[in-house]
């Protein structure tokens, strides 16, 4: 499912760090080797029906690459 942040992010947090992430190689293959993180948050998110709705979104972080990945995990 496709969605757009709508606002910001609130309530950020770190999941895993470094060797914590278990999909560390695959992220390091695909986008470059970085100092990796995995982060959770919660934020307004339109859906690909136009419905806008609170959610519970995790995501991944690189040192100089940004935000890759992300997903809702529940809506709220």
């Amino acid at each position: 499912m496709h969605f757009k942040i709508k606002g910001e992010i609130r309530e950020i947090e770190i999941i895993a760090t470094g060797h914590g992430i278990k999909n560390l190689n695959r992220l390091n293959k695909v986008y470059g080797k970085a100092n990796w993180r995995k982060l959770k948050g919660i934020c307004n998110v339109e859906l690909e029906d136009g419905a806008v709705l609170k959610a519970e979104v995790h995501w991944y972080e690189g040192h100089g690459i940004g935000k890759k990945e992300m997903k809702i995990k529940k809506y709220l």
